[in-house]
């Protein structure tokens, strides 16, 4: 991977986002996603106080396997996917994030994301629970809410997450996440936070400039394997990153996030270690992002800042 991080000093002529408004009512009437609200297919939010969760009106994919038949010409193959699409909306307050709710609110979050991978994942191999937030990263409304993908196969990134982690236990005897993490608490240079329970980091091979990887310090290998007492130190874990995000250009933070435990297919996976992923977009201030183009696109990855860096300012944030 190429470091370039003098690229940040270059005059800047491009593009530049558009921030956010800084304040957004507690309820919008024009909302979909807020208690009571019509929503674009017609049918009507409940009046929830809490975490609420709906098929999703427009899924990506579907439980029956309809569309184009299976193709196999030469070089080119396809294959029909089944899969189910839900939105998880983290609060009834429409001015909400997640890193700006209480610890308990949070909490109820994370066994809401729990359950869905135990419910949905009784029928499918893959659970993707992810979260886009912020116009930056392509979020349609800006109401507190994630979104589960599931599906009937491992999607190609995850298989090569499995395949590296299956390698690494056959010849270390030890999850390699798990080993990753020993290294790093030792190295502290790309540490964030700490706690009893959880380690949050800015990855060695981070492609995006302040991201984060967030793991827990025991063996996991779903979200619903979490002890109680994990998920209240998730809870103020996600909030204390999510936090540092929104000081470090003092806006609120734009990212994808998402995570991996092992896929729910009814075998063994002893070499997965549940993670999350944290990739935002920004690079240089609230209104200037990265983009992946040129010769990051073309050949390799560029950092233009490094994860020590990029660990030493979110740190100090904390």
């Amino acid at each position: 991977m190429l470091v370039s991080p003098h690229r940040t000093k270059r005059p800047w002529l491009g593009q530049k986002e558009t921030l956010p408004p800084d304040e957004r009512p507690e309820f919008d009437p024009k909302c979909y996603l807020c208690p009571g609200n019509l929503r674009a297919n017609g049918e009507r939010n409940p009046a929830y106080a809490d975490t609420y969760v709906f098929e999703n009106d427009f899924a990506a994919l579907l439980p029956a396997l309809d569309g184009a038949e299976p193709l196999q010409q030469g070089l080119l193959r396809s294959e029909r996917a089944a899969g189910e699409c839900r939105v998880l909306c983290f609060s009834p307050r429409h001015d909400l994030t997640l890193g700006n709710m209480d610890l308990p609110s949070i909490r109820r979050v994370i066994d809401m994301w729990g359950d869905q991978i135990v419910e949905v994942g009784s029928r499918m191999k893959w659970v993707q629970i992810f979260e886009n937030k912020g116009s930056a990263m392509g979020a349609s409304n800006p109401h507190p809410h994630g979104q589960v993908w599931a599906c009937d196969y491992l999607p190609s990134l995850v298989a090569r997450e499995a395949a590296c982690q299956k390698a690494y236990l056959e010849s270390h005897d030890q999850p390699m996440l798990l080993d990753l993490v020993t290294q790093e608490i030792l190295a502290e240079t790309r540490i964030v936070a700490l706690t009893e329970h959880w380690v949050l980091l800015v990855p060695f091979w981070a492609i995006w400039p302040f991201e984060y990887l967030l793991v827990p310090r025991r063996h996991v290998q779903r979200l619903p394997d979490l002890t109680g007492a994990e998920r209240d130190d998730l809870a103020a874990m996600l909030r204390t990153g999510i936090q540092a995000y929104d000081k470090l250009f003092e806006t609120s933070f734009p990212y994808s996030m998402g995570w991996h435990g092992a896929p729910t297919d009814g075998d063994s996976h002893p070499h997965w270690q549940l993670h999350a992923h944290f990739y935002p977009p920004l690079l240089r201030s609230a209104t200037v992002r990265k983009f992946m183009v040129g010769f990051e696109l073309l050949a390799e990855a560029q950092r233009d800042v490094t994860p020590e860096g990029a660990a030493v300012r979110l740190r100090s944030l904390v």
